[in-house]
C-alpha cells in the first residue's frame, strides 16, 4: 500500500511540474511515453515527406503549451533529428525559464536585423536541440512575427535544422499564434483537461484553420487516469 501511495505521488508530482523537461530527466516515465506517442503520430501524419515545422499552441494561457513544446522538441533529438526549439511568445517568454538559459538574444533581435541567428541560437544540454529564446520583449511582436524578415528566417532555419518547433501564444488571446501558424507547416493545439472549455477548443481550432495552417492533430494535457492499469504501470516504473 505504501510502495503504491509513493508511485501514484511520484507520478502526480510529475504531471504538476512547471515546465519541467521530464523527456530529459526522466525519459523511462509514463508522461514521456506519451510525447513519444505523439512523435510518432506527427511522423505518420505526413507520410510524403517530413514536417519541418510545428507550431504548439492553445486556446487560452495556462494550458501547458510551453511544457508540451520544449517535451516534444525534446524526443524529437532524441530520435536524432537536429531540433530548434524557439520561444514565438514575445510577450510572455518562458523558454529560457525552462532551459535556464539567459534572454539576452533572441527572436525580436534576428527579426530585427540586430543579430545573425548563429549569434542567438544556444546549445541545450540535450543533444542536437538547440534553443532560440524570446530575446528582449518587442513592442510589436504581431508585426514582427507578419514581416518578411520572419519569412526569411522560416528559410534559413529550414537548411540548419531537421525540425523546428515554435512555442506560440494563445490563438484567442493574440494574432501571434494564427500568425505563427501560417508560417509553418503543421499546428498543435494543447487542451487541458478539465479546464479548457469546449466552446475554446473549438474556437481555437477554427481560428488555426482561418490561418490556413493544418491541424495536426490535439494534446490533451493533465489527464489522470482514474485508476492504475497495466499499461501505466509497465512505463510509469523506472530501474
Amino acid at each position: 500500500m505504501f510502495l503504491k501511495k509513493r508511485k501514484q505521488a511520484k507520478r502526480l508530482k510529475l504531471q504538476q511540474a512547471p515546465r519541467k523537461l521530464v523527456a530529459h530527466t526522466h525519459p523511462r516515465s509514463f508522461v514521456v511515453e506519451q510525447f513519444r506517442t505523439l512523435r510518432t503520430n506527427i511522423n505518420f501524419s505526413s507520410p510524403d515527406s517530413d514536417i519541418r515545422s510545428i507550431v504548439i499552441t492553445s486556446a487560452a494561457p495556462g494550458e501547458g503549451k510551453s511544457t508540451a513544446a520544449a517535451n516534444l522538441a525534446v524526443v524529437f533529438a532524441q530520435e536524432g533529428k537536429k531540433v530548434l526549439l524557439v520561444d514565438g511568445d514575445m510577450r510572455k517568454p518562458t523558454t529560457h525559464h525552462t532551459f535556464h538559459m539567459a534572454n539576452m538574444k533572441g527572436l525580436s533581435n534576428v527579426l530585427t536585423r540586430q543579430a545573425k541567428i548563429e549569434e542567438a541560437v544556444q546549445a541545450t544540454e540535450v543533444e542536437r536541440l538547440d534553443l532560440l529564446t524570446c530575446g528582449p520583449i518587442p513592442p510589436n511582436p504581431a508585426e514582427l512575427l507578419a514581416s518578411q524578415s520572419m519569412s526569411k528566417m522560416m528559410e534559413q532555419l529550414k537548411n540548419l535544422y531537421d525540425l523546428v518547433v515554435f512555442d506560440a501564444p494563445p490563438v484567442l488571446s493574440v494574432a501571434d499564434g494564427q500568425l505563427l501558424a501560417s508560417k509553418c507547416e503543421g499546428t498543435i493545439l494543447v487542451i487541458n483537461s478539465g479546464k479548457t472549455e469546449k466552446e475554446q477548443a473549438l474556437k481555437a481550432k477554427e481560428a488555426i484553420a482561418a490561418s490556413n495552417s493544418r491541424i495536426i492533430g490535439a494534446v490533451l494535457n493533465n489527464f489522470v487516469p482514474l485508476k492504475d492499469g497495466y499499461y501505466y504501470q509497465y512505463y510509469g516504473t523506472e530501474k
